[in-house]
């Protein structure tokens, strides 16, 4: 069984309920459900949530670790939104914001248009998109969607990358 689940998980300023098979969890950042699995259980009590497996079996086991995770994060996006940042580099390229829709211009014959998740909220500045969500899950899908269309090149760095990413150049071709 994962280290994580051994622990109860703290629960602070927030409202956690399983009811019917679905985990709810209500924060001043918003409300999050979660579908849980069968060969989970999730008890609420004083001490905070326990996971725990209800069988033995090999699933049980593996899950218990990964929903104890997910109830964290859960727990702590009502709170504070999960923030992700991502930064586009290159001449002409371009990022806009129309709606529920990103827009990019990168190098391609056509626009990129990409749908912004609902519980997503992206800000734009100049070349810097800030994407927040208290659902960790949507808004690194989200991210990694993005980066995805354009990802950063070795040799002079044009794409779009994490703002904390590390892009390892390549020195190029060097003359005779």
């Amino acid at each position: 069984m994962s280290r994580l689940a051994k622990k109860p998980i703290t629960i602070k300023g927030t409202a956690v309920t399983v009811a019917g098979g679905v985990l709810t969890v209500t924060g001043s950042k918003g409300t999050l459900t979660k579908r849980v699995h069968p060969s989970v259980s999730i008890a609420i009590d004083e001490t905070g949530a326990i996971v725990s497996p209800k069988d033995s079996s090999r699933l049980a086991k593996a899950l218990t670790g990964t929903f104890a995770s997910h109830v964290k994060n859960m727990i702590e996006g009502v709170e504070v939104p999960f923030v992700k940042k991502l930064i586009l580099e290159g001449v002409g390229y371009r990022m806009e914001l129309k709606g529920k829709e990103l827009i990019l211009t990168v190098g391609f014959s056509h626009t990129v248009p990409l749908t912004i998740p609902e519980d997503v909220t992206a800000l734009l500045e100049k070349n810097a998109l800030t994407l927040s969500s208290p659902n960790k899950e949507s808004v690194g899908q989200f991210a990694a969607n993005v980066r995805r269309v354009k990802p950063p090149e070795p040799y002079l760095g044009k794409g779009i990358h994490y703002s904390d990413e590390v892009v390892r150049r390549k020195q190029g071709k060097k003359a005779v």
